[in-house]
């Protein structure tokens, strides 16, 4: 955690509230994003969000600064979407949803039109529905997301085992949805 973080939890634990709002928001895209991957629904993600940064402040101080800031905040708004889905009855969500709203994080050298990345995207969707619930979320977080496996792990409650068995089957179930549907765009294996 870097020093910056910890001077705004201190600020916050000693009842300055003003001080959580720069706390979390450098996380807010990525909460929304990560919500979003869960509940498919742009409208519930806001709402998913907004109460999983309600109980940060609320549990603050049962935060250990020992640990991640990024992790512990991304645990709550994974267990907060996880009992939104189980509250709405919506447990078998469609991806589909969620990777329409995805747009990738900007490169400057990125040279890729609008319809490539709608295909780009298209694409991903449709590999990606081929996984469980579990895989797509350690997907998403490694992948996507760009944790380590640790924070990973972390994150969703696991072991680091667990988050390498369940990225490895993401990552085989994925590549072979990808060949059957763009043998096109693969080369040859061999």
């Amino acid at each position: 955690m870097d020093e910056q973080e910890k001077e705004l939890i201190e600020r916050v634990l000693a009842g300055d509230s003003a001080a959580f709002e720069p706390l979390v928001t450098p996380y807010r895209g990525a909460l929304l994003g990560l919500a979003l991957r869960i509940v498919a629904n742009p409208e519930d993600a806001r709402e998913v969000v907004q109460e999983a940064l309600l109980k940060a402040f609320r549990y603050l101080r049962s935060f250990d600064p020992a640990l991640s800031f990024r992790n512990w905040i991304y645990q709550i708004a994974v267990n907060t979407a996880r009992g939104f889905r189980k509250r709405t009855g919506d447990e078998r969500r469609g991806l589909s949803a969620a990777v329409s709203e995805w747009n990738p994080r900007p490169d400057a050298d990125d040279l890729v039109t609008g319809h490539e990345k709608a295909q780009a995207r298209d694409r991903l969707r449709e590999c990606l529905d081929v996984l469980s619930d579990r895989e797509r979320e350690v997907f998403w977080l490694r992948e996507i997301e760009e944790l380590n496996v640790e924070d990973t792990a972390r994150v969703l409650r696991s072991s680091s085992i667990s988050v390498r068995v369940h990225l490895n089957r993401a990552r085989r179930k994925v590549l072979e949805r990808f060949r059957s549907k763009f043998p096109d765009l693969i080369g040859d294996p061999r």
